[in-house]
């Protein structure tokens, strides 16, 4: 089939060729007649351009704000900074920028701040780990009164939706997580415990909480005489964990099954190390170095991982196909929900 160009679309529109050009690009100077017939002769023609050429020739620049939990180096979210820097490096011909900043995921009013300062910045595209809804409400009307594209990155916030979202489906992975544990404990298991990292009753993440809704609504359904408890550590305080466990387990010495919602299990893990007179069975979530060791060693029989390096790779490419390439980008992106064992971690990582 022969190439469609540029100037065949004018002779036929009756046009001129920087007419068509401003039609093909959006961009203004064009009555509403010459724009009618440009786009009646390019829907005959089925004609596509080829943006990839076009955003080159453009040398237009794009930046991009990611604004993710504070952590420290080798937690979940230093793969998630790994998967923007290789999305950076992949689209470096687009001539983007990513600026990092973060937020105290125990603090609402942290996010707030990180949040007015990406405003004050004016980007062309946003990633972003939400906070509690009502405080990520603000940020993201304002980036929708400045027809600001958005991506939610690990949990969604399905009332406030965003260009698209990378993550599990968190209500999904409760439940399996509910029934594998039941799978552990077996059918007569009277207790099981949910492990938090919590500071002045914020657990630090919306992906947490709705995981442990589905986990409860499974148990509610299948084993509702089965009695939970929780013990909620101390997100900044990790001196004390090992006290707390201590305490939990003496007053409850027959508890021998539970999981953690968050990324870190190893806490749970390490304990269990040092007291291996203690017989527990312990699920928890993510691909972190200290986990992945206990989870060869048995502290942690069953991890559940999410791919968060891909989540941030994907997350910038979905900037960059809506906003450079033109694309239409999917609402949700919905990350498997991956069940390892230390017989198959080590093939997961070869994959």
């Amino acid at each position: 089939m022969e190439r469609i160009r540029i100037k065949d679309i004018a002779k036929l529109a009756q046009v001129s060729v920087g007419t068509v050009d401003r039609v093909l690009h959006g961009r203004s100077g064009v009555s509403q007649a010459s724009k009618q017939r440009v786009e009646e002769i390019l829907e005959r023609l089925h004609y596509r351009p080829n943006m990839y050429a076009s955003a080159l020739a453009s040398n237009r620049h794009y930046a991009f704000d990611c604004l993710l939990p504070q952590h420290d180096d080798g937690e979940y979210w230093t793969e998630v900074q790994q998967g923007i820097q290789q999305a950076l490096t992949s689209y470096t011909d687009f001539n983007i920028t990513v600026r990092l900043s973060y937020y105290d995921p125990y603090d609402y009013h942290s996010f707030a701040e990180a949040s007015a300062a990406i405003l004050e910045q004016s980007p062309d595209g946003v990633l972003f780990a939400p906070t509690a809804p009502a405080y990520s409400k603000p940020f993201t009307d304002a980036l929708s009164q400045r027809n600001t594209p958005y991506i939610y990155i690990d949990s969604n916030i399905p009332d406030e939706p965003a260009l698209s979202f990378f993550g599990q489906n968190s209500h999904q992975s409760g439940i399996f997580a509910a029934r594998m544990l039941m799978l552990l404990a077996g059918e007569q298991a009277q207790e099981v415990v949910i492990f938090r990292k919590i500071n002045e009753g914020i657990v630090g993440s919306n992906q947490q909480e709705r995981r442990e809704i589905g986990f409860r609504t499974y148990m509610a359904q299948h084993h509702p005489t089965c009695t939970i408890w929780e013990l909620d550590l101390h997100a900044k305080r990790n001196s004390e964990d090992a006290q707390m466990l201590n305490q939990f387990f003496a007053e409850h010495p027959h508890v021998a099954n539970g999981i953690t919602f968050n990324s870190k299990a190893y806490i749970i893990g390490e304990y269990l190390r040092q007291h291996p007179e203690k017989q527990f069975h312990l699920m928890g979530y993510d691909l972190l170095q200290r986990n992945v060791e206990c989870l060869r060693r048995g502290e942690i029989v069953f991890l559940i991982a999410q791919q968060p390096t891909l989540q941030g790779f994907n997350g910038i490419k979905a900037l960059c196909d809506h906003l450079i390439l033109k694309q239409e980008v999917a609402r949700e992106h919905f990350m498997p929900i991956d069940l390892l064992t230390k017989e198959t971690i080590d093939f997961y990582y070869n994959k």
